[in-house]
């Protein structure tokens, strides 16, 4: 009873306090809270309780919710030929190089599949920093959203392997997991053409003005019965997750409120218990062997550099500058890395010491890819001042 005291008194003062720091720091939120929960956890100051990994995991499944909500399927069915080959050219072509690079570096096969990881959480951060209109932006949130379904249905290929192994029945959960892409893309030209048919359907399933909040209870509905489809058939419950957010955006696009209603319950509660619970997992005398440090340094060097190449072709649509800040906005695979790496140490694929590698790149990413990003708009503001 006293540790689940104590751990709530930490978990509300870390809750509110972690904004306030990440501001004075000028650094995104979530590596400051990972960062206080690995130090609180080091001190012995947060402690281990059944339901704080509860609601981290339920945090995890939330925030992958909320990246689903980010996807404009209309966005990617309106943009030009063009650019939508160059984006899946860019994704095809990160896959390509991190095994190229992997097998040049005799990476470990997690660590290969971790390199090229695509996750637009942070990168709808950075809209509010510096404006959706950005074209690198909006090229980041194109290109990340390709990335991004294609690293969610790696992540849930590996669950399933890590779980199976490479065998016969791995490919029984690929063959469920395409059957379920298929009947969730029927059930969408479905609905697209009951709402088109009928489109008071919509006002009657989300009223404007209704008290008891139909909106976020229909959004949360569906959130639950995706996460429940994904366990049933004992795929990767990210998958769900991010299926039912991206289903929302799809069908109820123009419910502002709504978003903003279902990003202030994850970003102010669940989002931030399960990056102060990645913390405490971290044991920070991980720190004393070399091998950690120098290893996230080179995971994060890697990454980025394989995007930066990857993002060459670009040029010939955008600037060479705006290539290259898209390739850095989206090397910040915060949630997903960390996923990739839970996956592969609770299924005993890799140790403790590549376990806090991985976890401690996915903070030097943020960190270095943050810092590069704010010289490389300094730079093309001055190449434009220079420009008039």
């Amino acid at each position: 009873m006293d540790n689940t005291l104590s751990l709530l008194l930490v978990l509300a003062l870390l809750l509110w306090t972690s904004p306030f720091i990440a501001k004075a720091l000028r650094t995104p939120t979530p590596p400051v809270e990972i960062i206080l929960g690995s130090i609180l956890a080091y001190y012995g100051i947060l402690g281990e309780s059944q339901y704080f990994d509860l609601v981290a995991e339920i945090g995890f499944l939330y925030l992958m919710f909320l990246a689903g909500l980010e996807v404009n399927l209309k966005q990617i069915v309106t943009s030009s030929r063009l650019l939508i080959r160059k984006a899946l050219y860019f994704v095809v072509s990160l896959g390509i190089l991190a095994f190229l690079v992997g097998m040049a570096f005799h990476l470990h096969p997690i660590v290969i599949i971790s390199l090229p990881l695509i996750s637009i959480g942070l990168v709808a951060s950075l809209a509010k920093i510096y404006g959706k209109k950005e074209p690198w932006l909006a090229l980041a949130i194109l290109v990340g959203v390709m990335g991004e379904i294609a690293s969610i249905a790696t992540l849930t290929i590996l669950d399933a392997a890590s779980g199976v192994g490479f065998g016969w029945e791995l490919l029984v959960r690929i063959g469920y997991l395409i059957a379920f892409i298929v009947a969730i893309y029927l059930a969408y030209r479905l609905l697209n053409l009951l709402f088109w048919w009928f489109p008071e359907l919509k006002k009657k399933l989300m009223p404007r003005v209704d008290s008891s909040d139909q909106d976020v209870r229909l959004a949360i509905a569906l959130f639950l019965a995706l996460v429940a489809a994904m366990l049933a058939l004992d795929l990767e419950l990210a998958l769900g997750a991010f299926i039912a957010g991206v289903a929302i955006s799809a069908f109820f696009h123009h419910e502002k409120k709504l978003e903003e209603k279902l990003s202030s319950l994850g970003f102010g509660f669940l989002v931030p218990i399960f990056f102060i619970h990645v913390g405490s997992s971290f044991d920070l005398e991980a720190l004393e062997y070399p091998s950690v440090v120098t290893g996230a340094l080179t995971i994060t060097a890697l990454m980025i550099l394989i995007r930066v190449l990857a993002a060459f072709h670009l040029r010939k649509v955008y600037s060479s500058i705006d290539a290259l800040m898209m390739a850095v906005a989206l090397s910040m695979p915060l949630t997903l890395l960390i996923a990739v790496a839970t996956i592969g140490h609770d299924s005993g694929s890799i140790g403790e010491l590549t376990y806090y590698t991985l976890v401690l790149a996915s903070l030097f990413e943020v960190i270095v890819s943050m810092l590069l990003i704010k010289l490389l708009s300094r730079f093309r503001k001055s190449l434009r001042a220079k420009s008039r």
